[in-house]
């Protein structure tokens, strides 16, 4: 008989979220009824359980993700997996989940520790506008396959004995080794599938063989996927004020022309029909040894290795006139040819002044081909373990090494260019572009090629790690624990560039710049083709060797982190007042020195710095009743800038004679953190429970870009050779560089629950629910350090996120679908200010709703089907200019479907 408390907490479980995420249902699963015809808790069930008591036994404020069984990971990608977390918010690249956010904070905020050891693993963005070939430290989660790894943690309260840093919280993934299964195991699963929109056969194998010989196991597993990617969409290069710039405006009638000339307009630049394709191919090893000579010693040995490579294909229909590439302007003689300024046959603009409605004549009008071929490898090596000294005096170590390499060895791009008529629509909505163009873009003939430019960049990461802690049992229930921690952190790297190969020579006539003899057409935009070019052929027929373009290294940079670190924490479990009362109290001691070198105006430059800091934490738990839990978590934290903002050297760039410079900054101190925890937490049933959660942060120190208008090159402390042309007595339009600057303050509530739905009658009893929702909110004013900023919110922050899971299983079949929401987001705070007045104030993202869905079939003790559904709805990217929603970039990525079969014996 179901009770009403557990009923009403069951009911209520569908508006409370999910703390943990189920897994599919094992191979050697019992029945699902009892005799008493009672659902038993199997399969899937048996992951909610796992994750729900490893919530609930835990110490510190935790969420996990358990595997049922061996290789069988619930979600194909980490990020998605853990979106369904509380408090965890998710970016996708090309619709798979790329990066977390977590509790508001950026994807920087969230350490991630791989077998114990922190882990940094980049795998970049195929787009400008997402921060590509950025150096941070946050972790690319589709760097690795999920079925490589056991379980995932993610720990939201700080406790002494953990590495500091990481303000959001830690991220823990645990690779499989061969104590976790008794005697031996081996699993195979194939899965084959497809995307919507790249129409590909996509492959996805994993393989896993474990043996233990009584005290000595190994394991070893490995995962190969393939797949080709494409977002498609329409965008622009933001939104400027621009006067006629030379078009012809005398069609339009006076007022029209006075608009036009005041300089009050704002203009879609590019104007851009665009693809990003990618053919990626990810494999992963993992190898572990583990040994336990007696009962009381216990040595492990995890391998690690993973290598990413995209080969990614981009191209783009755009405008490409003067004004800041509208169609304004324009002309120009080119190779013994002249073509004129645009003309202006009719205009419309909204109250904001945004040109809604462009209509020319002879606009200068370019496609884009671009290639990038990129490779990361990533290896690492960790040896740890446990030995019992004397009766209750534990040692346990972990010593680690860490390599990862970034190469982006060709990245280059061909421009086309050509003038004709054409209209530029957007009165269809904030998101809405609508191109028309009056001459064929898919014939070659009507393009001449114009600029040619070639690039390369490599970076190189490297930890070094070795910590260890004596843990003293002073009675059953009091524990001690002191240790320290050494940590070395390299980061390293350097690009070369060229831009405007050729470009003299086209435009003299010596370089024949008709491209007919190295042209495509494209036919892979939905409704529309255009002309490309066959880059080999391209180098081949204008006699290109680029790499004697490439030999010249800049931005040669590198950065590297030495910290020594030592903690004494106690832990008890008691009984108070009647009432169970345990937790933990401590303080961690830290002292870091940075080194950055880099190239300066006067040459090699080194720059060293120092910090250090005590910080204090403790957690709280009290069982008030059976199933009943209140925590109390307080503690100080701090976060190191991204490694990128740390180097002592920067970058030119030179956008139609608007020049930009960027640096960084080796002076800048960690972010710093007082964090407030209290979570109240109901268990009950099998796999049931609801809680709250509220958390408070204060940050001290917050890092951003400080961006200053209009000074001279020379104050940059640069060279004069990063950019042809720039010397010092050139105006910099825009300086920027990171500094320490703000306070702010982080509130956040977190609801979350999971149930059965026991209580229902046949076949829905079999139905259960796991729901979240979280709230977060920040005051910053970043007014301070941004004129004309406008944002309130900390950058990358989603107030709301929710997730909810429908799940389903039986005695051989299972299958759930899930439902993820992300609330807007800011992505930048800093405005753009031009000669003309403010382009933007902040630039962001839309919410989005994704939906996911997996199913099992067991066929038999060893046969499984599966199937798999990846962004069913085909969910769009919208990302936006301005706080006005002006469009920026909006694209689809389409749903992938995978089905395939597991083996496990």
């Amino acid at each position: 008989m179901v009770n009403k408390r557990t009923l009403l907490l069951a009911s209520s479980a569908f508006f409370v979220a999910q703390p943990v995420t189920a897994q599919e249902m094992p191979s050697d699963q019992g029945s699902p009824t009892s005799d008493a015809g009672e659902v038993v808790v199997t399969g899937y069930r048996t992951s909610l359980a796992q994750a729900r008591n490893a919530k609930r036994d835990a110490t510190i404020i935790k969420d996990s993700i358990a595997a049922s069984d061996i290789a069988a990971f619930p979600d194909l990608n980490l990020a998605e997996a853990l979106q369904r977390l509380p408090g965890v918010a998710i970016n996708r690249e090309a619709g798979e989940g790329r990066r977390i956010s977590l509790r508001g904070l950026g994807p920087d905020f969230t350490r991630v520790q791989l077998n114990g050891m922190e882990v940094l693993g980049n795998v970049d963005s195929p787009q400008d506008s997402r921060g590509q070939t950025t150096r941070d430290r946050a972790f690319d989660f589709n760097l690795f396959a999920a079925e490589l790894f056991n379980h995932v943690d993610v720990e939201k309260s700080y406790q002494a004995q953990q590495t500091e840093g990481g303000l959001a919280g830690t991220v823990g993934l645990f690779t499989a080794r061969p104590f976790d299964y008794k005697g031996s195991k081996i699993a195979l699963s194939a899965q084959g599938g497809t995307n919507s929109l790249t129409r590909d056969f996509q492959p996805r194998l994993t393989g896993l063989i474990s043996k233990n010989w009584g005290n000595f196991g190994i394991l070893v597993s490995g995962a190969y996927s393939r797949r080709n990617t494409r977002e498609e969409g329409f965008d622009t290069y933001r939104w400027r004020r621009n006067k006629a710039n030379g078009s012809d405006i005398s069609r339009l009638t006076a007022a029209e022309q006075a608009k036009i000339n005041s300089g009050d307009l704002l203009f879609a630049r590019g104007n851009r029909l665009s693809v990003w394709d990618s053919k990626q191919e990810r494999i992963g090893l993992t190898s572990s040894i583990q040994w336990a000579p007696t009962d009381k010693v216990h040595v492990t040995l995890d391998g690690l290795y993973g290598q990413f490579k995209g080969d990614r294909f981009e191209t783009h229909l755009a405008s490409r006139g003067g004004g800041s590439s509208t169609w304004l302007g324009g002309g120009e003689t080119f190779a013994g040819t002249v073509y004129p300024n645009s003309r202006v046959n009719a205009i419309q603009w909204n109250d904001r002044n945004e040109v809604t409605y462009l209509d020319v004549s002879g606009g200068k009008a370019s496609t884009e081909t671009r290639i990038q071929n990129t490779k990361n490898v990533f290896k690492q090596l960790v040896l740890s373990g446990d030995a019992e000294l004397v009766d209750g005096l534990t040692f346990h170590w972990l010593g680690g090494v860490e390599r990862s390499r970034y190469d982006m060895p060709v990245n280059d791009k061909f421009t086309l260019e050509g003038f004709g008529d054409v209209i530029s629509d957007y009165r269809g909505g904030t998101y809405s572009l609508v191109n028309t163009y009056k001459f064929n873009p898919a014939d070659a003939n009507f393009w001449h090629a114009k600029r040619l430019y070639v690039n390369n960049t490599f970076q190189d990461s490297a930890f070094d790690n070795v910590k260890g802690r004596f843990e003293y049992k002073v009675t059953p229930d009091d524990t001690i624990s002191v240790g320290g921690e050494w940590r070395r952190f390299g980061n390293s790297g350097y690009y070369a560039e060229q831009d405007n190969i050729l470009t003299s020579g086209f435009v003299s006539g010596k370089v024949n710049a008709n491209p007919t003899a190295y042209a495509q057409t494209y036919t892979g935009y939905s409704g529309q083709d255009w002309t490309i070019v066959d880059f080999p052929k391209m180098l081949q027929t204008l006699g290109i060797d680029r790499s004697q373009y490439l030999t010249k290294r800049l931005g040669v940079f590198a950065v590297e982190e030495r910290t020594g670190a030592a903690f004494a924490q106690y832990d008890w479990n008691h009984i108070l007042g009647g009432i169970p009362f345990r937790g933990n109290i401590g303080a961690r001691y830290y002292r870091t020195t940075v080194t950055s070198d880099g190239v300066a105006s006067v040459g090699p430059i080194t720059v060293r710095g120092e910090y250090q800091g005590v910080l204090p934490a403790a957690n709280l738990i009290f069982e008030l009743d059976p199933g009943l839990m209140l925590r109390f978590a307080a503690s100080k934290n701090i976060n190191r800038p991204a490694l990128g903002a740390l180097a002592v050297n920067g970058s030119v760039s030179n956008d139609n004679g608007n020049i930009t410079v960027s640096i960084g900054n080796p002076n800048l101190r960690p972010y710093k953190s007082t964090d407030f925890n209290i979570s109240s937490e109901y268990y009950f049933g099998s796999v049931g429970y609801v809680a709250a959660a509220m958390f408070y942060k204060t940050l001290d120190g917050y890092i951003s870009t400080q961006t200053v208008n209009n000074v001279p090159y020379s104050q940059t402390g640069l060279p004069d050779n990063l950019y042809p042309g720039v010397t010092g007595a050139t105006l910099v339009d825009s300086y920027s560089r990171p500094v320490n600057l703000l306070k702010t303050n982080l509130f956040g509530v977190e609801l979350s629950g999971q149930t059965d739905f026991k209580f229902l009658p046949a076949p829905f009893d079999r139905l259960g629910t796991a729901v979240n929702f979280t709230y977060v909110d920040s005051r910053l004013d970043y007014s301070k350090i941004y004129t004309g900023s406008i944002a309130t919110t900390l950058e990358g922050l989603s107030k709301y996120n929710a997730n909810a899971t429908l799940y389903y299983q039986d005695k051989a079949f299972d299958a759930r679908i899930s439902a993820n929401y992300r609330s807007g987001w800011i992505l930048s705070a800093s405005p753009v200010l031009t000669s003309l007045g403010p382009d933007q104030d902040v630039t962001g993202f839309e919410g989005t709703v994704y939906v996911d869905m997996s199913a099992h079939y067991t066929v038999s003790d060893h046969v499984q089907l599966t199937l798999n559904g990846i962004n069913l709805t085909n969910q769009r990217e919208r990302q936006y200019s301005n706080s006005t929603k002006r469009l920026y970039v909006v694209t689809r990525s389409g749903a992938t479907v995978l089905g395939g079969i597991r083996l496990t014996f």
